[in-house]
């Protein structure tokens, strides 16, 4: 059978039609991406703010128990058999887990004293917020009493508390003992408490303009505000030990969760993330700038938790100014 029966493609050339003009096509849409969002601090404010279950507490305590039982069972009977092959070097280790346990007794002494300090800066707190609420001026001159005991051994402190006990008595109603109270002692502290916030913020946004390593950043937000809180709380009612400063952390990531104020917003932070700043500069410098912006939120609600009055006759600190002055000049102007 021959090829001339089969079926062949028929190709029609069109002379006069015109070619598309391939350089003129419309780009393909890109993909609008989304403006810095500070997920170093967006991730670290969901783990510190998530609330243990109590399952997990059950569990976590249990095992810490049986652990010291276990471990100080294996160290008496290793001290005892100690004792009785080589008594001088079964009476040295004796000795050695004696001062383990007394030094483990004193750190948890120094813990209990910390909290111990931490509840007496809570009821200071609801003892000013009773006194404004019920315009009692001996309400209000305890309080006042009750905070220049507080910081009665801080060298530092004792002008500013004399000051305010000479004005408690030229003062006739609770909002002036009180502002008398705040102005005297706790002003000096509020600068302090500034300038810790603001170091943290530059730090926290130098690191991760600068550092491309993956989770550097959260790593160093990490850190950085769990000293600028630890700083805080040292600041304005002294030292608030390891388990007071979890306890701290938990409660100020809590409130900025549940306020949402840990989210870019529309004040100077939303300006920041989508604003006419950030088109000037890098993508991870602007990541480092938003970083840096809500851990000053995270200290300004650090400070507001350890002050022991809310702020009144002082100004609440203002986010926006932090953030300038802590990272005015960092990146350029």
């Amino acid at each position: 059978m021959s090829d001339t029966g089969r079926k062949k493609p028929v190709l029609i050339t069109l002379e006069d039609a015109a070619q598309p003009d391939v350089a003129a096509a419309p780009s393909p849409p890109e993909d609008d991406p989304l403006p810095p969002q500070g997920q170093a601090m967006q991730q670290i404010a969901q783990i510190a703010a998530k609330p243990p279950s109590r399952l997990a507490r059950w569990f976590w305590g249990l095992l810490a128990a049986l652990l010291t039982t276990v471990i100080s069972l294996m160290a008496w009977q290793f001290a005892t058999d100690l004792l009785a092959r080589y008594p001088l070097l079964g009476m040295g280790v004796s000795a050695l887990l004696a001062a383990f346990v007394l030094v483990s007794l004193l750190i948890a002494a120094k813990e209990m004293i910390a909290f111990g300090r931490l509840r007496r800066v809570d009821a200071l707190q609801r003892a000013a917020d009773q006194a404004l609420a019920d315009d009692s001026v001996e309400g209000a001159r305890r309080v006042a009493r009750d905070l220049a005991a507080l910081y009665k051994g801080r060298e530092e402190m004792r002008w500013g508390a004399d000051r305010m006990a000479e004005r408690l008595d030229d003062s006739f109603d609770a909002i002036a003992v009180l502002a008398a109270a705040e102005q005297e002692l706790l002003a000096p502290l509020d600068a302090a408490a500034k300038r810790e916030v603001e170091a943290a913020a530059r730090q926290v946004a130098t690191v991760t303009a600068l550092v491309p390593l993956a989770l550097a950043d959260v790593a160093a937000a990490l850190v950085a505000n769990l000293r600028m809180i630890r700083r805080i709380a040292e600041i304005y009612s002294g030292r608030s030990g390891t388990l007071g400063s979890w306890r701290l952390t938990r409660a100020v990531m809590a409130h900025l969760v549940a306020t949402g104020a840990v989210a870019v917003g529309d004040d100077l932070i939303g300006s920041l993330a989508g604003g006419s700043l950030l088109g000037k500069v890098s993508r991870r410098f602007g990541e480092g700038l938003v970083n840096g912006a809500l851990t000053a939120r995270v200290g300004v609600a650090a400070m507001e938790v350890c002050r022991p009055m809310a702020f009144s006759a002082e100004q609440r600190p203002s986010v926006s100014r932090l953030v300038k002055r802590a990272l005015t000049g960092l990146f350029g102007s």
